[in-house]
């Protein structure tokens, strides 16, 4: 392109960075949640999902501590989130957490930390005030970031001023990381740390530069994707053969401490948060055999369980058969015939009582999301949280169907068409990068739909969007590239993907004031009688 025509796409996507910013800043200084609690406060927070990472950022800096008893035990209900745990803390006790993995809020709480000493604010007093600047630091500016960083490979990579403009112009206002912006989120930051780390990885694939640093920040990118978004794990490991195999030194010297580094940031926070090196959801299912009774011969252990009372023969086995010291144990039945749950509430203890057949297994309890009151061990679920039970419902509800990749952002279709185009016509690094595309899409598509049972087959649960996926976008923008070259050459073909980012606009548009909303293609067939969920 020539100097001109290069200032002129220069200063288009300034325009276009310049209003989707302003947009955003708009949303953020006038997010409000409709809830109120009883002190008439209002706040900015828009979900449970984002409650529940909100309340370890109070936590953490105005009671020290990543429990969240206070807000989920007090009276202000704008607190109350069901994205929590119950496990024994440091105390013997046992206390709620955000389910969330902790890196992320801590970050977010060191910000309120600085936040809170130079103005003395507190978020629990002030939570609009507050809220709205972390929103600020933590969503906005990153995407600063990530739209200077994308116009950079576009002015680079883009053949033509309609191609490069085009795929600006779907990032800027056509996907869902900017309607995210208006809330605390995994999603967003992992989307803006895959740019980074594929960004850098491209200087040294393309361009063959062996400096450190892009090898260093590249691990940091793709390591602080993966804490954020688990299966970003396969682009870790991709990215990382990919660098290994262009440079195998400076990918052990700067790539892997960099991811290590990151790895070590996710599970220290997370013992600090846990006691325990796993996260909360690898806690999801009863620990190991304590000891076992069988009652073939007698049914009485089982009936006196049946009627709320505990059998001696299990109150003795904790007790090691040496008698039984001082214990104040109550028993609960459990959801959906999961058996029973023996709590010590004076030792802060918990146990499963599981039946095998003609024997009752006592566990230890590693079941952190079921205590009583839960959401997710209850008839309290609703709706998309029940789950779908058709693994080719749900697999056409995510492409094509109401919470589809490519009917609520139908531009994705010129991303697969530009990965076909890398693939046959481009050179050999821009296929290495169009199959590393290909094949973590696939490999993430078979995880969320072929291999997640049926509780977590929700959509994200109430989103306006497939959100576990948000982090692909900068991948498929890469990809949309030489599509939208591809369609610069005809007028009806140009016409054709105006359209096709006018629906993801609107998409990404819709939900304006909160995300966590179904998205208009659900709500539309919803009122149509389509679809009904209980």
């Amino acid at each position: 392109m020539s100097d001109e025509k290069t200032l002129s796409c220069r200063t288009v996507y300034l325009l276009l960075a310049t209003i989707s910013c302003g947009l955003m800043l708009a949303r953020i200084v006038t997010v409000e949640s409709k809830t109120v609690g009883p002190e008439k406060r209002h706040t900015p927070f828009l979900s449970a999902n984002d409650r529940s990472r909100w309340c370890t950022v109070r936590a953490l800096v105005d009671e020290g501590t990543y429990a969240i008893d206070s807000m989920q035990e007090g009276k202000d209900k704008n607190w109350r989130t069901i994205d929590l745990v119950r496990h024994r803390g440091p105390d013997g006790r046992q206390h709620y957490y955000s389910s969330k993995p902790p890196l992320f809020p801590t970050l977010i709480a060191g910000e309120y930390w600085v936040l809170r000493q130079l103005t003395g604010t507190s978020i629990a007093t002030s939570p609009l005030y507050v809220g709205r600047i972390l929103l600020i630091t933590t969503n906005m500016i990153p995407l600063v970031l990530y739209f200077v960083l994308l116009a950079c490979w576009i002015e680079r990579s883009s053949a033509t001023d309609f191609g490069g403009i085009f795929v600006f112009a779907v990032a800027t206002f056509g996907t869902f990381l900017t309607t995210f912006s208006v809330t605390i989120n995994n999603h967003l930051p992992a989307a803006v740390s895959v740019l980074v780390a594929t960004y850098c990885a491209q200087r040294v694939w393309y361009e063959g530069r062996r400096e450190i640093r892009y090898f260093v920040i590249a691990g940091c990118g793709a390591g602080f994707a993966a804490a954020n978004e688990l299966p970003a794990l396969s682009f870790l490991a991709m990215l990382a053969a990919g660098l290994a195999w262009k440079a195998p030194r400076q990918a052990l010297m700067g790539y892997l401490p960099a991811v290590l580094l990151i790895g070590a940031a996710f599970f220290a926070t997370n013992f600090l948060a846990h006691g325990d090196w796993r996260p909360p959801y690898a806690h999801r299912s009863d620990g190991q055999v304590l000891f076992e009774e069988d009652f073939e011969e007698d049914a009485g252990p089982l009936d006196m369980l049946e009627t709320g009372r505990v059998p001696a023969e299990i109150h003795d086995g904790l007790a090691g058969g040496s008698g039984s010291p001082a214990r104040e144990l109550s028993l609960r039945k459990r959801y959906a015939g999961a058996g029973w749950e023996l709590s010590d509430r004076r030792r802060g203890e918990r146990y499963a009582i599981v039946r095998q057949g003609e024997v009752l297994q006592v566990r230890s309890w590693d079941h952190w999301y079921d205590f009583e009151g839960s959401y997710w061990t209850s008839d309290d679920r609703r709706g998309v949280d029940l789950g779908e039970a058709s693994r080719g419902s749900y697999a056409l509800h995510v492409l094509v169907g109401h919470h589809g990749l490519f009917s609520l952002t139908p531009v994705w279709i010129l991303s697969l068409i530009g990965l076909g185009i890398m693939l046959g016509q481009g050179p050999s690094g821009q296929r290495a990068l169009a199959s590393l595309i290909l094949v973590l899409t696939v490999v993430c598509l078979v995880f969320y739909i072929g291999l997640r049972p049926v509780g977590d087959r929700n959509y994200g649960g109430v989103c306006s969007g497939f959100r576990w996926l948000f982090w692909f976008t900068p991948l498929w923008l890469i990809a949309l590239l030489p599509a939208a070259d591809f369609v610069s050459r005809n007028r009806w073909l140009r016409f054709f993907a105006l359209l096709l980012l006018l629906v993801s606009v609107f998409s990404a548009s819709y939900p304006w004031h909160n995300p966590w909303t179904h998205p208009w293609l659900f709500q539309y067939w919803e009122s149509l009688g389509w679809i009904a969920y209980p």
